[in-house]
């Protein structure tokens, strides 16, 4: 099953750290950032749940969820954890599934048998209220994730969620945004955007942050 921009995220029951959950209702009415790993006790993985659980105050901010999948069966997620908390000075607070029999793996499309004969590459999907999923990123497992960038997707989705408003290469919070072609009414202009903008061409209108 591949899945694209704009599917429903499926749903699925699976064990975790956490105890069994049901994937809709554990999400509720949160955005969910549910990113794969190929095995316990891999190095660059480690790093990447001990950065995940030091953001828990980013991910709580913007209600967001983190939930990781990995093939391993929960004493050995159990095992890690420890391993985690130890090696990356943190307290992993969110759950990570118990993929043994690679039911999570299968419906999120994570087995790549040219990449990695029979485990999960390392995917993320960011997942919104409804459900649906917004972004994906998958990383070969050289190489660790960008939180940051995670972040930055999520603060751009929950932006133009809310405003007309499209993110221009590199942006971060704070930084000016580009307003979207099909606002061309010069009242609809004047009171979505009060602080004016700069039409660098017709269609490229740079404003502030509508937000700040």
């Amino acid at each position: 099953m591949t899945l694209r921009l704009g599917d429903t995220a499926p749903d699925f029951t699976q064990d975790s750290t956490e105890g069994s959950i049901r994937f809709h209702a554990w999400a509720g009415d949160s955005w969910v950032v549910l990113f794969s790993h190929p095995a316990d006790f891999t190095p660059v993985c480690t790093t990447e749940l001990g950065k995940t659980a030091a953001l828990a105050g980013e991910f709580r901010k913007r209600g967001v969820k983190p939930i990781a999948v990995s093939v391993d069966p929960v004493e050995s997620h159990h095992g890690w954890v420890k391993d985690i908390n130890d090696t990356q000075n943190c307290t992993v607070n969110f759950p990570i599934l118990a993929d043994a029999d690679k039911k999570v793996a299968t419906l999120y499309d994570m087995i790549h048998p040219n990449s990695l004969a029979n485990a999960t590459v390392r995917s993320v999907f960011i997942i919104d209220p409804k459900k649906v999923i917004r972004a994906t990123l998958t990383y070969p497992a050289s190489t660790g994730r960008n939180f940051d960038e995670i972040l930055r997707v999520i603060d751009s989705l929950q932006l133009t969620d809310s405003h007309k408003v499209a993110t221009p290469a590199n942006w971060k919070q704070g930084d000016d945004v580009v307003i979207v072609p099909s606002i061309t009414d010069p009242k609809e202009l004047a009171e979505r955007f009060p602080k004016g903008f700069n039409a660098v061409r017709p269609y490229l209108r740079l404003t502030p942050q509508p937000n700040q």
